[in-house]
């Protein structure tokens, strides 16, 4: 029997072995568990205990920050390499203005499961932990170590991923977040810039002497919101995610709060959210910055500003021809017997903390938009992932020929 013929043989075995009726049960639990940023302990809990109770090796509960831990486990089939299925547990606040049932309900209607955050991506974690039980049930011959890390504070500081990747090894990686069940390559990268304008204080009897920083900031806020920036790229990165550089003030705080006195402000601080492209570096976008600031000066000559990074988060992206983005392809080709289109995102995912460490690519079901009133996801795309990874699977863990 040739190499060719076996891992034939092993994807479909894998497939095979999956229990949908089991999948379909358990994304119905995770819905119903609250996992808001800051409150992912009970949904650890849960998945942990399903790992332990599935038989899964190395589970764990691994301290991230308070009460949030990761959840671990692994399946061992023998020497060989290390690949990793990861994915976040934490969700956005519930959305106002479900009608179709409550946002924790985990209710099927129409063919599809109901529940806030089940693509942004719960639905995604159970499949991958279902896609690893059918992998060691399907009795087929694979060689490695496959590995399961759900973890928390992805819409924080990433501070989950760190934490393991910090502390595991991985040879390959799938992040599991939404991509509508296609391949995407990366993602774009985030870059917080705070403008402090500067102006002059005085009680508002006293206008004359004052310099208003809060209208003075609005020069500002114009400039930067017609900003248009589209750096030199590589053709087949603008390809991916378009031209420009995306750049918004996003926050403006200015002024004293609610409730207290009142006065001319002296500083206005404004956050401004860029979303580069990779490649696209801060010094890129610093410069940017500063050619709008340049035209609020314009504006007003009394303009002034002081500017500080804030934050960075890298964009990522997996090379085309990446051993992990063929291996993805070839799983989509052989459960969806069609050519998968790569892609990317403009969201920020965990790779931009892990990504240069473990050569990794995103699949996952759940497409956009997300975190919208009655969010649900079609029973046949959880099926179809759940395939998909246990596909990837059982290539990526093939023995040598």
């Amino acid at each position: 029997m040739g190499a060719h013929t076996r891992m034939t043989d092993a994807v479909a075995a894998a497939v095979a072995a999956i229990d949908t009726d089991r999948l379909v049960e358990l994304v119905t639990q995770v819905c119903r568990i609250p996992s808001v940023l800051g409150d992912e302990g009970p949904l650890a809990e849960f998945l942990h205990a399903l790992m332990k109770e599935s038989g899964f090796e190395a589970t764990a509960l691994q301290p991230v920050t308070g009460n949030r831990p990761n959840a671990l486990g692994e399946l061992a089939f023998g020497p060989g390499r290390r690949v990793v299925f990861t994915g976040h547990m934490d969700t956005k606040p519930v959305s106002h203005g479900w009608t179709a049932t409550a946002p924790f309900s985990g209710e099927i209607i129409g063919g599809s499961v109901y529940g806030h955050g089940i693509m942004d991506m719960k639905a995604a974690l159970v499949c991958q932990i279902v896609a690893m039980e059918a992998l060691r049930d399907s009795g087929a011959p694979l060689t490695g170590t496959l590995a399961m890390a759900a973890v928390s504070d992805h819409m924080g500081d990433q501070l989950g991923s760190i934490a393991y990747f910090d502390s595991y090894p991985a040879d390959l990686a799938v992040l599991g977040e939404l991509s509508d069940n296609e391949i995407f390559l990366g993602h774009r990268g985030r870059a917080y810039f705070d403008i402090t304008v500067l102006g002059k204080s005085a009680h508002t009897c006293h206008k004359p002497l004052a310099v208003n920083a809060n209208a003075l900031a609005a020069h500002a806020v114009l400039e930067l919101d017609a900003s248009h920036l589209t750096p030199r790229l590589d053709q087949w990165v603008t390809d991916l995610f378009g031209p420009e550089t995306y750049m918004a003030p996003g926050r403006i705080y200015g002024g004293l709060p609610p409730g207290g006195p009142s006065m001319i402000p002296d500083e206005c601080v404004i956050r401004v959210d860029c979303r580069p492209q990779p490649g696209v570096t801060t010094e890129q976008l610093r410069a940017e910055i500063d050619r709008c600031l340049a035209a609020a000066a314009r504006r007003d000559p009394r303009f002034r500003a002081e500017v500080e990074l804030a934050d960075v988060k890298a964009g990522y992206l997996a090379g085309r021809d990446d051993e992990v983005v063929t291996l993805m392809v070839d799983a989509v080709r052989r459960v969806r017997a069609s050519e998968p289109v790569l892609q990317a995102a403009s969201w920020l995912g965990d790779t931009a903390s892990f990504g240069a460490k473990v050569p990794t690519v995103i699949f996952g079901p759940g497409g956009e938009p997300v975190y919208c009133p009655d969010e649900h996801l079609p029973i046949d795309d959880i099926v179809e992932a759940t395939r998909v990874y246990a596909a990837f699977g059982a290539l990526a863990l093939a023995p040598p020929a």
